[in-house]
Formats: structure tokens, sequence, C-alpha cells
């Protein structure tokens, strides 16, 4: 692993290379579908953007005419079905509460879908999801985009092969400070009909997510606190939880809605330690410091992640294969946030 760091060269551990290209419809076009993930489909090499469903296509024509889409639809004419023979598969990336009708309806129609974390608002709803595109028999992935970064993919190979020892203990930090943007206070993460959640939901879910994969384990109790204020009454503003993992392996987790940005993940072995800076921003380059018997820091390794998870996704889809991300992925994740935020209230650990 070191020497690809070395040489500035992470490869694709996944790609066998089949051929083809799926063509996406893009379902929501938020900040982060106009800033990442079209970009990331425009770059990939085995999508092809054919459809954006937005509630004001006129106002998005210039958006679809940059990235080549030839429809541009509402939600309603794209759970009618009207554009179903323009795409092949879904990538939903709308505010929360709204992934199942347009998971739901991409997979009546055949489409496998890429669906956003959290899957939905509430552990039912993501329930319906998982079992909607199972019973349609289509490719349902949570999009873990952390799950795909080919860095964090050689971190779990790295941890496996012993190369901290015995994992002990993990540190993670993700504080997104909300309203310091264009973002105001009437915006959809701080509404809980539509969001489900916080901070924990928003932004928690990536370092829960992103250990339980390097770790390969299922957490098995949780403690929590969450604090609000101001504008952030109706969800947690701040969270810190520590997810007890088998083997008495813990995991030390906090999220914020406010504060200086930060993004943090630390992993302690009995052997060593690595520690990875900017761990969870989107196409950021990253630095990684491992610590054994010496010390070694690599800069700028990683950032491309976004594309990363659309072609992973598509190759799942060309190839017949199932994603390791996959909607029972996600489901588990909003089952322990439940459980998180039962113990922020009840002030007790939860056991899973």
């Amino acid at each position: 692993m070191f020497e690809e760091l070395s040489a500035g060269t992470l490869d694709r551990d996944w790609d066998t290379e089949p051929g083809g290209a799926v063509r996406m419809a893009v379902v929501g076009v938020g900040g982060f579908a106009r800033h990442l993930a079209l970009p990331a489909i425009d770059a990939s090499d085995y999508c092809t953007l054919t459809t954006l469903v937005t509630g004001s296509p006129d106002e998005k024509a210039d958006l679809a005419a940059e990235y080549g889409a030839e429809e541009v639809v509402t939600y309603e004419a794209f759970r009618s079905g009207e554009v179903a023979e323009a795409y092949d598969a879904a990538y939903v990336v709308t505010p929360n509460r709204l992934h199942l009708p347009n998971a739901e309806a991409a997979a009546e129609q055949g489409k496998a879908v890429l669906c956003e974390k959290p899957l939905e608002a509430t552990t039912d709803r993501a329930e319906r999801l998982v079992r909607a595109c199972e019973a349609a028999g289509v490719t349902l992935m949570t999009a873990y985009r952390m799950q795909t970064d080919p860095l964090v993919r050689r971190l779990r190979a790295f941890l496996r092969s012993g190369g901290l020892g015995d994992v002990v203990k993990l540190h993670a930090d993700f504080t997104f400070p909300v309203l310091a943007g264009s973002y105001s206070p009437d915006h959809w993460r701080l509404d809980l009909h539509l969001a489900g959640g916080g901070a924990l939901y928003d932004v928690g879910v990536y370092p829960l997510n992103t250990s339980r994969f390097l770790l390969d384990a299922e957490p098995v109790a949780v403690e929590a606190t969450t604090t609000s204020s101001g504008p952030f009454e109706g969800v947690d503003e701040r969270v810190a939880f520590q997810v007890r993992f088998p083997g008495d392996v813990v995991g030390s987790f906090s999220a914020s809605f406010t504060g200086y940005a930060d993004s943090t993940l630390t992993v302690l072995g009995t052997e060593g330690k690595l520690a990875l800076e900017d761990a969870f921003v989107p196409r950021r380059q990253r630095r990684l410091v491992v610590d054994r018997e010496s010390r070694t820091t690599f800069e700028g390794v990683g950032g491309e992640e976004v594309r990363e998870e659309f072609d992973y996704f598509a190759h799942c889809v060309l190839a017949g294969t199932a994603p390791e991300p996959d909607g029972r992925d996600g489901l588990r994740d909003v089952r322990v946030m439940d459980a998180v935020y039962e113990s922020a209230a009840d002030g007790e650990r939860v056991d899973l």
C-alpha cells in the first residue's frame, strides 16, 4: 500500500472493464448534484447523463445543455414513467424524505437505484425503500462514496492485514457549519420532517459507516448526547456518540452543524496509529500520517471519490454484481442512528 501511495497511484481493485455505459437520471438538482455529482458523472468511465429530474425544468435547461441531458422533467413526470426509456439507473439526491417515492418509482420501472445517504428520514421508510428494490429485482446502492475511495479501500486492507496490530479505538469528527454559506435557517437539513435528523443524519453517518467498513464489523452498543439551540432547535445541532464494536473496539465519533469545519479520522492499534485529515470532505486532497516504528506522511492522496462512486455503481450494473454498500448496509446505519437518538434522549447505553 505504501509503495502505491508514494507513487501517487491507487488503482481500482474492483474494475473488470465490463464495457458499455449506464444512462443516468439525476433525481434532484440541489447543490451537491450541481457542484459534485454532475461533474463526476461527466468525468466517469461507465456513466452518461441523459435525464434531469427537477421541480423547475425550465430553469434547469442551461444546466441540462451543459451536461448533455436529453430530458429535463418534473418529479411527477419521472414517477409516472414518462421518461423510463431514457435512462437505465436513477441517482436519487433529493431531501431524505423524498428518497422513497423516487426510488420506488425507478424500481417499478425496472431501473437500478443509487440513493443518497441516509436512505430515508425514518427506519420504516428506509425499510420500505429496500423492500421495493428487492421486490423489483433491481440493484440498490447506498451512496457511501467513502467505501469507493481507493485510499479508504487500501486502508481497510492495511488494517485487515494487521498493519496496526489489533485495532482498539477509532476517533472521528465531521463538522459542517451548515449556515456559514448560502443556506438559510429554512433549509431542508434543519427540517426534521424532511431530514429525519440533524448533524447525525447528515454528516455523523460518515464516521459511522466508514468505521463499519474499515473494521468489517457491526456495532453492538451505543451511547450518545446531543445539543441544539437557536435555529437548530428542531434537529440535533451537535452529537457525540460512542460506538462499541465486537472485541471491545470502541469508536468515539462526533458531528456538528456549527463550529470550525473539521473532518478527521484516527485509528489506533496495538502496534501503531494512522490519522487522515480532510477525511470525509468531497474532492479534497487528503493528508495521511501513519505511525508505526517510524512516521510516514503522505500528502495529496485521494479526492475523487464522487467519480469513483458513480463508476463503481455503474460497474456493478454493467457486470451484474452486487454493490458492497447495498441498501441493507444503508438500512443498518439508519437503525444504529435511531439507537444513538434513543441513547441521547434516555441518557442510557443502548444495546444493539
